[in-house]
């Protein structure tokens, strides 16, 4: 019986090929570290004008919390972009209706909230052409921002998404609101640190994937967020109207709109987020 492995030329060849492999698929993820994405691909952080912010919700619709958001932006005379998962979608149609009803944009979160660690660009592609079809079922059209689950871009995803004439948007400010120790104070000021002009915020109008009833927090939080974006001077409304940094642009050529990591977002005058 051997005691030890020893790999072969073969194996030695091979190994460094998964490597690349393994590198080229979660890469791009490298965009969720907030710095980088802010300073090198501010179109993927959702910067836009600096006079508006753009207020987005993930992992719905939910019937039991989603419309306790839509009654409070409905009285704040607010309208926002809903990142919402397929799967929900067609779980909960009439709540998804009730967004469009309302006047609210809706973007795809997904098919379902998944981590995509293992490379598979066909699972990737189907789960998104899924969301997008059943989203645009409600919408009326098709929807043209894609947030993935957990902020994570592979290179799956990214051509998922080109493919699917969608664009990748991210965040520049959140509020923490999955946690169970989230409050209203707490999500209003994890906002505040990071939140400037032009800025997107991300928040949950679910407790989908979070700490049960931590959605709460995030309702509760909600007039004070619009009401310190109002007082600094910023309009709040959805990504549709908060002219993103490259959002004209089409990366790929055809129809497809998207943002790509090897082009960088909007090189030149473009590629540095406006400060305010």
């Amino acid at each position: 019986m051997r005691k030890g492995f020893h790999a072969g030329p073969a194996a030695r060849a091979v190994a460094p090929v998964v490597v690349a492999a393994a590198l080229a698929h979660i890469g791009p993820a490298a965009t969720w570290l907030p710095e980088l994405r802010r300073r090198r691909f501010p179109g993927l952080a959702g910067q836009g004008r600096p006079g508006h912010i753009a207020l987005t919700f993930d992992d719905g619709p939910d019937p039991a919390s989603t419309p306790h958001f839509l009654d409070v932006l409905d009285a704040l005379g607010v309208r926002a972009t809903f990142f919402v998962l397929g799967e929900n979608v067609v779980r909960h149609p009439e709540t998804a209706l009730e967004l469009a009803r309302r006047g609210h944009e809706l973007a795809v979160h997904g098919w379902s909230h998944d981590r995509p660690w293992l490379p598979s660009p066909a699972r990737d592609a189907l789960g998104l052409t899924r969301a997008v079809h059943a989203v645009g079922e409600v919408a009326g059209h098709v929807p043209r921002w894609y947030r993935p689950p957990y902020g994570i871009l592979t290179s799956g995803r990214w051509a998922a998404a080109r493919r699917a004439g969608t664009r990748p948007v991210l965040w520049t400010a959140w509020g923490k609101d999955w946690r169970r120790d989230a409050t209203p104070a707490s999500v209003r000021a994890t906002v505040a640190a990071d939140l400037r002009g032009g800025g997107t915020i991300l928040l949950h109008d679910t407790d989908h994937v979070s700490a049960p009833g931590s959605w709460r927090a995030t309702v509760g939080a909600l007039p004070d967020i619009v009401r310190d974006c109002r007082e600094a001077g910023w309009a709040v409304g959805p990504l549709g109207e908060h002219g993103v940094i490259g959002a004209e642009e089409r990366v790929g050529g055809g129809n497809e709109r998207g943002v790509g990591i090897g082009r960088g977002v909007g090189r030149g005058g473009r590629g540095r987020a406006r400060a305010r």
